[in-house]
């Protein structure tokens, strides 16, 4: 792909010079677009648009809508993602594909995601408007289910589009109603044994490159004052959904510790140990990041005077060298049998997911540099901490990069704060990619 490197030598502008009026009326639309797909979804805090839901699909419908307005070509694919072009380029041998995923974890942020699917629409309108075309056939992708917050697996709808999608995901639970993933695919009409066999739903032979927009899920832009970036890679992670420990129940005020096997406090030396191996693997120059987003005991039998049986917590583990999650696979199994033996109690694992660490294509990296520079940022170049749907394209031998736009407070929360401003620099960026693209 290093012909990506090169298509900026001309110093044409690139813009043309009612580029201001563009900006304005792309300022509107994805106002529009962010504002009324917010009311669509709202949750008790924040939105809600779980994967494989009814929610979900009006999503992808609304878009539907406003892009058949715009004179956009509208189709939905083999996975019921929504896919967009310039009428002209639908049906191009070879295409860019721009896309992300329109599902949000529970009570999450209106961005996540959906920042990425506005992003390549307001592109395609604003080509369309203009009379212009890209130097590469563009098809915008808006996914359904990426995050893992529903079923557990995360990037569903990427994997499924390239038959990566594991037997164990498939089979995985709603963390609602309990009914298994592939029943929830089957109701929209994804073609499951097709799925389960491994089959691609798409025929990533015919992607020249895939690009995501995606707000930043930490505080690097923020602290640098950088409205946009382009991303180096990506981290993989080992995630187990549930982990149980269990001990022995017992009466608070009446067990001395000599004769506890208490499982909370197993589970925290257990933490505890992870988090300064953690400190000695970053002393080390290497990447890692340790969450347990879930801890819980059975709401049915715990009791400030109880000493539990049991208690179960999540555990992801993420970085960008596969070989330091195999580092922490391996510590994780030798403290727990550690562990076991010191506290007489003892640790099941569930399910273990993995996703592989992906490097962001060079050229296409370099490209994105340039087209920085072409719209008057200085260019910027970072890894990502959290995984995105660029991940599994470019496993599955697809040119990939990604394109990151400040965001205050994180991600995954009701409190993301992405600015419009930020957002159409990113828009900026992508589009000054994909017209200059040789």
């Amino acid at each position: 792909m290093s012909s990506w490197k090169q298509r900026h030598e001309r110093p044409a502008r690139l813009f043309p010079p009612g580029h201001a009026i563009a900006h304005a009326t792309d300022r509107a639309l994805a106002e529009r677009l962010f504002g009324d797909i917010a009311h669509m979804s709202p949750d008790v805090e924040g939105v809600s648009r779980p994967a494989f839901s009814e929610i979900e699909t009006r999503t992808l419908e609304y878009l539907e809508n406003v892009a058949r307005a715009e004179g956009l070509e509208v189709w939905y694919d083999a996975g019921c993602n929504a896919r967009f072009s310039l009428p002209e380029d639908r049906d191009a041998e070879r295409f860019v594909v721009v896309g992300s995923h329109v599902d949000s974890v529970p009570f999450g942020g209106n961005f996540d995601g959906l920042a990425g699917v506005v992003a390549g629409l307001v592109c395609l309108i604003r080509a369309r408007r203009e009379g212009r075309r890209f130097a590469k056939p563009v098809h915008v992708l808006a996914m359904r289910g990426e995050e893992s917050a529903w079923f557990g697996p995360c990037y569903i709808g990427s994997k499924a589009l390239t038959g990566t999608l594991a037997t164990p995901e498939i089979e995985a639970r709603h963390k609602g109603d309990g009914r298994t993933l592939e029943a929830h695919m089957a109701d929209i009409g994804l073609p499951v044994e097709d799925i389960r066999a491994g089959k691609p739903l798409m025929d990533v032979s015919r992607i020249e490159a895939y690009l995501e927009l995606h707000i930043e899920q930490g505080p690097l832009l923020i602290g640098k004052n950088i409205p946009a970036a382009a991303v180096s890679g990506i981290r993989g992670n080992i995630r187990y959904r549930s982990i149980t420990c269990y001990g022995e129940a017992g009466h608070s005020g009446a067990v001395p510790k000599a004769y506890r096997r208490d499982p909370v406090l197993a589970m925290a030396d257990l933490l505890v140990r992870l988090d300064e191996s953690w400190t000695t693997i970053l002393n080390k120059g290497d990447d890692l990041v340790l969450t347990s987003g879930i801890v819980a005991t059975d709401p049915e039998k715990h009791a400030m005077s109880r000493i539990p049986d049991s208690v179960s917590f999540s555990l992801d583990m993420r970085s960008q060298k596969p070989e330091t999650l195999d580092e922490m696979r391996k510590l994780l199994t030798s403290e727990m049998r550690e562990i076991e033996r010191d506290r007489r109690v003892r640790f099941e694992l569930g399910e273990e997911l993995r996703v592989e660490p992906a490097l962001c294509d060079k050229g296409l990296v370099a490209g994105l540099e340039e087209a920085m520079r072409q719209v008057g940022q200085e260019p910027f170049v970072m890894p990502s901490g959290g995984g995105h749907d660029a991940a599994v394209f470019a496993a599955a031998g697809v040119p990939s990069a990604m394109v990151f736009v400040r965001n205050r407070n994180g991600s995954h929360n009701p409190q993301e704060a992405m600015e419009i401003e930020d957002f159409l620099a990113g828009v900026d960026i992508l589009f000054a990619f994909l017209a200059g693209a040789e």
